[in-house]
């Protein structure tokens, strides 16, 4: 990760979780998990202050939160005491097991990444996937050129073919570029799953 970015995160994370918490519920991705994802284990890679994770294992998906910011990891286990929160950073996610998760979602997260490491992320967030498993993986879209925004954090400009090269021989189940419900920015939402 961007490390200005992690910075950025671990410095401002009671604020980040303020905002999220007071953000209108995700509905629009709670659906899509609802119809791509399968009862198992799941992983929330970039899972921030936990928001995503809690509602995760709620809903029938017990789920592991990960994120490369130890300041909202621990807003995270403040939030959500008794749910499973972890360091983990991308593209390694150093570990984490391969094949081990029914489910992965990636919610906002590989936007912060320098473009050459968009091809080897998407590619170890699908190599935790058990065979057959799904993943969601989403990044906020930004045209023409890298942008950092009021408190530093990076917003890679980068080609989506770069996401598809990653996912290799996953099949791609779901492609669409729409304005967030929650956040009101504009997203690239993409739902793929592993060969079986």
């Amino acid at each position: 990760m961007d490390e200005r970015t992690r910075a950025t995160y671990d410095r401002e994370a009671a604020a980040f979780a303020r905002e999220w918490d007071e953000q209108p519920a995700p509905t629009d991705l709670h659906a899509l998990i609802r119809r791509f994802f399968k009862s198992g284990p799941t992983a929330d890679i970039g899972c921030g202050s936990g928001r995503d994770t809690a509602w995760l294992n709620a809903h029938g998906f017990p789920a592991v939160g990960y994120d490369a910011s130890e300041g909202l990891l621990g807003e995270a286990r403040r939030l959500h005491p008794g749910l499973r929160f972890q360091p983990a950073v991308l593209p390694g996610l150093a570990g984490i097991a391969d094949n081990g998760f029914a489910n992965v979602l990636c919610e906002t997260v590989i936007m912060h990444l320098d473009a050459a490491m968009i091809v080897p992320a998407v590619g170890r967030l699908i190599s935790i996937l058990e065979p057959g498993g799904t993943l969601y993986l989403s990044w906020r879209v930004t045209e023409g050129v890298d942008r950092r925004d009021d408190h530093g954090r990076l917003y890679a400009a980068f080609d989506p073919a770069l996401v598809f090269q990653g996912l290799g021989s996953a099949v791609v189940l779901l492609d669409e570029q729409l304005d967030s419900r929650s956040s009101e920015k504009l997203v690239r939402r993409v739902v793929a799953r592993k060969a079986g």
